[in-house]
């Protein structure tokens, strides 16, 4: 049974809808129904709240407030939306007692005005110059990565999402800091499933000793990271344990002595053989008395290394780790769609429920077309229909991104103008035919 009779949902998108049903009430799961249909099916127009309102076709039935009220006053979490969204797609997705990869970084959405909530200056790697900060709110995005099989990249599907605040007292929380509590709140969602993440240098630091017992963490490593050995055995003299064993050498110093070994991986759509070395050591800044491996990989230099990698996946091998870690290139392209092909950050609203909960909502929206797509929408002729719509795309093997949202835009408005009982006729076909007939007759 549809949320409500003005919003017209095709039935394959309505099957992973229900899956929220317990987070809302009645009025605002027909709220959240008719948004989240309208968000994709707006095509070119701005994703704003009333942008969405315009796409699923309500513009003229609903106030525009209801839209915006679902967003700043209704009951529900953008967290338990996320973990619903999790556990959705890991169940579809992936296969059961699989691990998940997670991957995690930030980025920031610009906004301007001094009203809008948690604003403040961040980092903006889009700009150019000496100084590449930016205005807006920055966002830390935790990332479900899948393998699909119509695809020859890993995928990422935006699950959750914490805003970074400056002005909290008495000290606001670090990236990492929300990264580990996001991370935290999948595990105790996922029970039983072990969780790899990945994650750049930046999240890195003594947060990560406070990480559950089923959760890996594999992140770049820093040139001045001090490591050491582990602890020896101990010696049964009195006083306290040793918690970390000898100072290792600095990174260029340890790859000069290491012995590299030929790994095969495959990353960045191509296979390749690199030389590794892996130590298992303690970054006791980071991970404390937990054991990391750390894998030193050399891929063009002939001396030293290219790339150093920490994980505390003990058991994952060296070719594992670096395959992981480069699956983390997909976050980058799915904030890139995000703001690209799906329009997130745009939304104008400022109120701190509103801030709260617009963008985990559209990246939510993002991560439903592509399910969708995954679970119901591909076709293996997808890709040769667009080729022959655009023949310039001569080795085009797979959709992409903006042919999924396209497919599922197509849908919606195919469900918005299908009737719902084709084998009757309609009130304005029984008048023209009763108007037909009365003509005849006289």
């Amino acid at each position: 049974m549809l949320p409500d009779p003005a919003v017209q949902l095709p039935v394959s998108l309505m099957a992973l809808l229900v899956s929220f049903r317990p987070l809302f009430t009645a009025p605002s799961f027909g709220t959240f129904c008719a948004l989240a249909c309208g968000f994709p099916g707006q095509g070119a127009g701005k994703r704003t709240v009333c942008g969405m309102l315009t796409g699923a076709g309500l513009s003229r039935l609903w106030s525009h407030h209801r839209a915006h009220r679902f967003f700043s006053h209704a009951r529900w979490s953008a967290e338990a939306l996320g973990l619903t969204l999790a556990r959705l797609a890991v169940a579809l997705l992936l296969p059961a007692g699989a691990p998940v990869l997670v991957a995690a970084d930030d980025t920031l959405f610009r906004r301007s005005g001094p009203k809008v909530h948690a604003i403040g200056w961040f980092h903006d790697g889009s700009v150019k110059g000496p100084h590449p900060v930016g205005l807006g709110n920055n966002w830390v995005i935790a990332a479900v990565v899948v393998r699909l099989p119509f695809l020859t990249r890993p995928a990422a599907l935006p699950v959750l999402a914490r805003l970074v605040h400056k002005d909290i007292q008495p000290a606001p929380a670090s990236r990492l800091t929300l990264a580990r509590q996001m991370i935290s709140a999948l595990a105790a969602a996922l029970p039983g499933r072990v969780i790899h993440v990945v994650a750049g240098a930046a999240y890195a630091g003594k947060e990560l000793r406070r990480l559950p017992q089923d959760v890996t963490w594999t992140t770049r490593l820093r040139k001045d990271a001090a490591l050491h050995g582990l602890p020896g055995p101990r010696t049964g003299k009195p006083g306290r344990p040793r918690v970390k064993g000898a100072r290792l050498p600095r990174l260029d110093a340890l790859a000069r002595t290491a012995a590299f070994t030929p790994v095969t991986v495959t990353r960045y759509g191509t296979t390749a053989t690199l030389q590794a070395a892996v130590t298992t050591c303690l970054w006791h800044g980071a991970f404390g008395a937990r054991p990391v491996q750390v894998i030193l990989i050399r891929d063009k230099a002939r001396t030293g290394y290219d790339l150093a990698l920490a994980t505390t996946g003990l058991a994952a091998s060296a070719a594992l780790v670096t395959e992981r870690y480069a699956s983390r290139w997909s976050i980058e392209i799915a904030i890139e769609d995000a703001r690209q092909l799906f329009g997130a950050g745009q939304a104008r609203n400022r109120l701190p429920a509103a801030v709260h909960r617009t963008l985990p909502f559209t990246l939510a929206c993002q991560s439903l077309a592509m399910l969708w797509y995954a679970t119901a929408g591909h076709h293996p002729g997808d890709a040769g229909q667009h080729r022959a719509r655009a023949p310039w795309y001569r080795t085009k093997s797979g959709p992409s991104t903006a042919g999924m949202i396209a497919k599922l835009r197509r849908v919606i408005i195919a469900a918005r103008y299908q009737l719902p009982h084709p084998d009757q006729p309609t009130a304005e076909e029984i008048q023209v035919l009763r108007l037909a007939w009365e003509g005849a007759a006289t």
